[in-house]
């Protein structure tokens, strides 16, 4: 079951749920608006599984940096967020979808254990300028059923995340070894 505002609240409040920084004027009646961070990671030329994603970093200015089709943003959010009760779903929301942006698509799933800044996947449909701060999507959590698994205890490669991540799939393939 997804949690209400009210509940995101309250639970902020129980220390059962980390938003960092937290603003409750960004609550919503079922998630909270997380907004882009300062830094942007832009992956272009090919891409291989096989290998670590070439980029270049690079802090997205005051007054904005215009995305590009047919590149690959990394982003990353500016609340670091998690729980060790709650599952969290990162989204996009209808604000960016109206301006061509798809953010976050393939992979929005926040296990419980796992706090941080996420790393977000963000392509743009025609040229638009984004702006660091900006809301960006909704975050909702989710009650758990069984037996909690911490994100933490497992052997998860995405565990130690401290800020913008590559694919790491290129450790699965050969073992590295391309």
């Amino acid at each position: 079951m997804i949690l209400t505002g009210p509940a995101i609240a309250a639970a902020v409040q129980a220390d059962e749920i980390t938003i960092d920084p937290y603003e409750p004027s960004r609550l919503s009646p079922n998630a909270y608006d997380w907004r882009l961070g300062e830094t942007i990671r832009v992956c272009d030329g090919n891409l291989d599984a096989a290998t670590p994603t070439a980029f270049t970093e690079q802090p997205i200015p005051d007054t904005g940096l215009v995305l590009r089709p047919g590149l690959l943003y990394l982003g990353i959010t500016l609340e670091r967020t998690g729980s060790e009760t709650y599952a969290q779903l990162l989204n996009g929301d209808r604000t960016t979808g109206s301006l061509g942006i798809w953010v976050h698509v393939s992979a929005p799933l926040g296990h419980q254990g796992h706090a941080i800044r996420w790393t977000l996947e963000i392509r743009a449909t025609r040229p638009v300028r984004v702006y660091p701060g900006m809301t960006f999507g909704k975050l909702v959590f989710l009650t758990t059923f069984g037996t909690p698994a911490s994100y933490q205890q497992q052997p998860a490669k995405y565990a130690s995340t401290e800020g913008i991540d590559i694919s790491r799939l290129y450790e699965e393939i050969d073992g590295g070894a391309r």
